[in-house]
């Protein structure tokens, strides 16, 4: 997909001009917990079935939209045998209609709800010290308790930023848009503001631009700009098209440049809001959510609903 430079901007005063400006490749795991429960009995039956009526939704895009997993893992889970509706497995193409039963591993899953699922979308301005999971041993703050309730389903981060790292962190309760969002195919651009000690030759940023052999593969920086800096520090800002673990870090580090701050300002359209401070995270209007589909290339999604916050919240 093609990196459109479109930005999304809030239709209120308050908000700056521009809030819409890869991520490591997680294999999800098969729904568990709250989302879940054992049914009583299961229907036995052994053949494997597939909707013939053009009637219900296909079963991935129900789940994938809940944030249970990707498209491409569900459909993984129904070629595995994992999946059942009514008691029998499943084959590519079921349809889920009204009154299914659906059953991953053996346990009953409530889709209903994420049928009637409204998309929501949410800008957070990580600070850094806060890491993005939902549980941590050692009680570190955590992005998702930042996050304002949903009546279903789960907040999904797009992409992950280490605990060092601060900045844009999109947060959304759909798990097909979160997928369109970071699928390595769609190349969609990240803008990162990296503060390093001291200028960089041009040799060495044109080899970063080229690209260096990390050990996970060949990396390289899309773009560098030098933005200024005082003293011995200097900005600069880079793109990448790629979310590999510590990526900027990672390539700035393998030319021994000593980073010593790295924001996240831009996520394809979406830009983190000036005014928007940290800890801090606004809502998109049914108009930039509308906008921000059609980036990935997304039907238009159910918006009935009212931004939970109109202007930027503080959360405490």
């Amino acid at each position: 997909m093609k990196n459109k430079h479109n930005r999304v901007k809030p239709e209120h005063k308050e908000q700056p001009e521009k809030p819409l400006a890869k991520a490591p490749k997680h294999r999800a795991k098969p729904a568990t917990g709250s989302d879940l429960t054992t049914p009583a009995a299961l229907n036995n039956a052994s053949q494997p079935v597939t909707s013939s009526a053009a009637e219900g939704e296909r079963i991935q895009k129900v789940l994938a939209r809940g944030g249970l997993a990707s498209r491409r893992e569900i459909e993984r889970w129904m070629a595995e045998g994992k999946i059942q509706v009514n008691g029998v497995q499943v084959l590519l193409g079921t349809r889920l209609k009204a009154g299914d039963s659906l059953q991953i591993n053996g346990r009953l899953v409530h889709w209903h709800k994420y049928a009637e699922q409204t998309t929501r979308v949410v800008i957070y301005n990580k600070p850094t010290g806060e890491i993005v999971t939902r549980n941590d041993p050692q009680g570190r703050p955590i992005v998702f308790k930042q996050m304002p309730e949903l009546s279903n389903g789960r907040w999904i981060a797009v992409g992950r930023l280490d605990i060092n790292t601060s900045g844009l962190l999109i947060l959304t309760n759909n798990g097909e848009l979160a997928n369109r969002l970071m699928h390595p195919s769609t190349q969609i651009e990240r803008e990162y503001a990296v503060r390093l000690l001291g200028e960089i030759p041009d040799s060495t940023l044109e080899k970063l631009k080229q690209g260096i052999m990390l050990e996970d593969g060949k990396a390289q920086f899309n773009e560098i700009r030098l933005v200024g800096g005082e003293g011995a520090n200097k900005w600069y800002y880079v793109t990448v098209t790629e979310g590999r673990n510590r990526l900027v870090r990672r390539l700035w580090e393998s030319q021994e440049a000593v980073v010593s701050r790295l924001i996240r300002v831009r996520y394809g359209p979406v830009v983190l809001p000036e005014n928007l401070r940290a800890k801090n995270y606004y809502e998109l209007t049914a108009k930039e959510l509308t906008l921000l589909f059609e980036f990935v290339g997304l039907a238009e999604p159910k918006t009935d609903y009212k931004p939970i916050k109109k202007t930027f919240s503080r959360k405490k």
